[in-house]
């Protein structure tokens, strides 16, 4: 039986090291990751909230999540860079590319991270150390930006290797390294370990990945359920699932977004859930396609995933019709608990084709039909921001997040 060698491939602070490299193509001469720089936010307006930051901006205390105004109290020469998330899709598109040449089982994770399964390549391209740094050197020479690189033979553990020291570093993490390299860090350093389960842990004396990887799992369970026993496997670095290809297609068109910060209210997260509502109408218009099955997810800040969905009397591409229907399954579904990953998917698409209505919605209908192609026709001509709603005005909400589909699989699908 072959050894399985994975990849985990996680570009070196994402946003920032596009906007430089692509502001570098352009003529710029000053590198961006060079000087007090940020991603997000509308500097004319003042408003919005930071996305990533450079090294030197680290060192006036800036943080990611924080509102753009006490961003520039605190650095007022900070260079804002306004996001492009077309640019970033482009740039991980180009990486999956350059991707493809050492593996036919790549799995997007998300914009900035992938999985590679690199099992029985070795005489292709060498050992998976050496694979790994010509792949690392290639996206720095040949896109411009830097990656870290973990190897393992599962997925966590590649996870895991790719946070150790960085930038633009290859790690490994084999099982027989477990002990020396991962069990000596602190249990929040864990994947699946989030905010709320860490205190949890330190009040039974649970402090680093080691410790918890010696725990009584029956213990584990009896305070924390099943996700007791989930971060008990991942302490042990147990984790069993494939890499999977995953491409586009026509039964669904979604889009998710990681919040920078922990969101606990439900107007924030209903204006969160308004922004990807927007995008995801935009494609299925674009597209020309109809749905009638909404989709919601939800990962609470502990990364406790849920998700609910309804299904629809009608079809439908417009944007009011499908944001109602989100709102509801947001009231529904979420508990109360912080939020940090929000997703809208709408699936069942049909061909845009005449929709059943009520004669009595018709009128109704046809006008938000004619208002929703107006706005896109204004978008597509002068840009996504040359037009939005009102409710993100003084938000600290972009009015399009997101910019990826919503993942069919979970990272750690056999064990979720």
């Amino acid at each position: 039986m072959h050894t399985r060698f994975i990849f985990h491939i996680d570009v070196n602070s994402a946003y920032l090291s596009w906007e430089a490299a692509y502001a570098l193509q352009k003529g710029m001469d000053i590198d961006l990751r060079s000087i007090p720089s940020a991603v997000g936010g509308d500097i004319d307006k003042r408003r919005g909230i930071i996305l990533a930051k450079s090294i030197p901006a680290k060192k006036y205390n800036i943080k990611t999540g924080e509102p753009l105004t006490e961003a520039l109290k605190k650095c007022p020469d900070l260079k804002i860079i306004p996001p492009n998330y077309a640019l970033y899709l482009q740039c991980s598109n180009a990486m999956i590319e350059l991707l493809k040449d050492y593996s036919p089982f790549i799995q997007r994770y998300s914009v900035d991270e992938c999985f590679l399964d690199y099992t029985n390549m070795k005489q292709h391209f060498g050992s998976p150390l050496l694979a790994a740094n010509h792949i690392k050197n290639r996206i720095k020479n040949e896109l411009g930006f830097t990656v870290n690189i973990g190897i393992s033979t599962n997925k966590l553990l590649a996870k895991m290797a790719s946070d150790f020291q960085k930038p633009n570093l290859v790690h490994t993490l084999f099982p027989d390294e477990i002990p020396s390299k991962m069990w000596p860090l602190s249990v929040k350093d864990l994947f699946m370990v989030g905010k709320a389960t860490a205190p949890k842990l330190f009040k039974f004396g649970i402090y680093t990945i080691g410790d918890l990887a010696k725990s009584d799992p029956d213990l584990l369970y009896t305070h924390f359920k099943s996700h007791g026993l989930l971060i008990w496997h991942y302490a042990n670095g147990k984790e069993d699932s494939s890499v999977f290809n995953i491409t586009e297609d026509v039964k669904g068109i979604g889009n998710s977004t990681t919040i920078s910060f922990d969101v606990e209210d439900g107007k924030t997260a209903k204006t969160i859930l308004l922004s990807l509502t927007e995008s995801v109408c935009m494609r299925i218009r674009e597209a020309n396609y109809l749905t009638n099955l909404i989709s919601i997810s939800i990962k609470t800040n502990d990364f406790i995933s849920s998700s609910h969905q309804k299904k629809l009397t009608f079809s439908t591409n417009i944007t009011n019709d499908i944001y109602k229907v989100v709102c509801n399954l947001f009231n529904e579904l979420w508990d109360g608990q912080p939020i940090r990953q929000l997703g809208v998917r709408a699936s069942n698409i049909t061909s845009n084709k005449e929709v059943q209505l009520n004669f009595f919605d018709i009128d109704k209908r046809e006008k938000l039909q004619r208002l929703d192609s107006s706005i896109d026709l204004i978008r597509n001509k002068y840009g996504n921001q040359s037009i939005i709603r009102g409710s993100f005005l003084n938000a600290p909400i972009e009015p399009f997040v997101g910019g990826m589909p919503i993942k069919d699989y979970p990272i750690m699908s056999s064990l979720l």
